[in-house]
């Protein structure tokens, strides 16, 4: 065990903030279910914790902002879903972090040394984004097998979304298909359908959604953009296929938040995140869109519906 925290030092309520880059609406899901996993530590805010949360909808000066007054409450652990926010408290504070969606590659980009031992301030949970990608394209290709041209939207303000955009690429590629790169830069519906629009026009029939906060708060233009233009979207988490995307796949968010509240529970008690390890999803979800599909003109094969963990209809 480590030594006292410094809010037991200070005879006072330990407090955690949650800084999400993403808007409010996109951060519910992963908040309710650190909120859930809090009460199964045997927490009760209020009473034996303090919870103050923060969404900053893509933009970065607000997060910002949000972190330097956290740091001054001040907060005793971050919580940060997205290595984005992640890597932005690390650069301000030396506060520890739980981190849920960060890289599994060794080194996570500089944001801990290792899964085993991250050896910094910030541990957390791995959602295994980059090293899904070639899954998400063979159940696309079931969907779409005269498919040539795919576009692959992604967030390039952070490295780590950029880096999983060129795995994503490569697994298009190993695939037979010729990629196109959609950078995204800011939360703006213009943008989307700009770079849409510029898939279309290259002859692209669908396009795999990364998910990041820019992604993530932009879900829906992403998708009724997309319609309009009669491109197929593919996506790693629940929240688009809700708003309309065909189907996503990739690590169960919400199991995963649930989780980190366990490391909260011991970093507020005293344990460092250092010595805390970098934990991998063990729960995966196929979610499929029954309305959307049907829309598209696609017929949904029978082995994908039986594989599917959620239909929407």
């Amino acid at each position: 065990m480590g030594t006292r925290s410094l809010a037991q030092t200070q005879g006072r309520l330990p407090v955690i903030s949650f800084l999400g880059f993403a808007s409010e609406q996109a951060d519910r899901a992963t908040l309710t279910a650190l909120r859930r996993g809090l009460v199964e530590q045997g927490h009760v805010e209020g009473q034996t914790i303090v919870l103050e949360a923060r969404h900053a909808s893509g933009n970065l000066d607000l997060a910002n902002r949000y972190i330097h007054e956290m740091i001054r409450r001040p907060v005793d652990v971050f919580v940060a879903p997205g290595p984005a926010a992640t890597r932005s408290i690390r650069r301000a504070t030396q506060i520890p972090i739980v981190a849920i969606g960060l890289p599994a590659a060794a080194g996570g980009h500089d944001l801990f040394a290792s899964l085993a031992r991250p050896g910094g301030t910030v541990t957390g949970l791995s959602y295994f984004g980059e090293d899904l990608a070639a899954k998400r394209i063979e159940v696309l290709r079931e969907f779409l097998p005269k498919l040539s041209v795919l576009g692959i939207l992604h967030n390039v303000t952070d490295p780590v979304f950029r880096d999983w955009g060129i795995q994503t690429e490569a697994s298009a590629r190993a695939q037979g298909l010729r990629s196109v790169r959609l950078g995204l830069s800011s939360p703006s519906p213009d943008e989307i359908t700009k770079l849409l629009r510029s898939l279309q026009e290259q002859g692209g029939e669908a396009v795999i959604v990364i998910r990041d906060f820019l992604t993530h708060t932009m879900a829906d233009a992403i998708v009724s953009t997309s319609a309009l233009l009669g491109i197929t979207v593919v996506a790693e988490q629940e929240r688009l296929v809700e708003a309309g995307a065909l189907m996503s796949y990739g690590a169960d968010i919400p199991d995963l938040s649930r989780r980190a509240a366990g490391y909260v529970d011991r970093i507020i008690k005293g344990e460092k995140a250092a010595d805390l390890p970098i934990q991998l999803p063990t729960k995966f979800e196929l979610i499929i869109n029954l309305k959307t599909a049907k829309a598209l003109g696609l017929e949904v094969p029978p082995t994908l519906l039986a594989q599917a963990d959620e239909v929407i209809e």
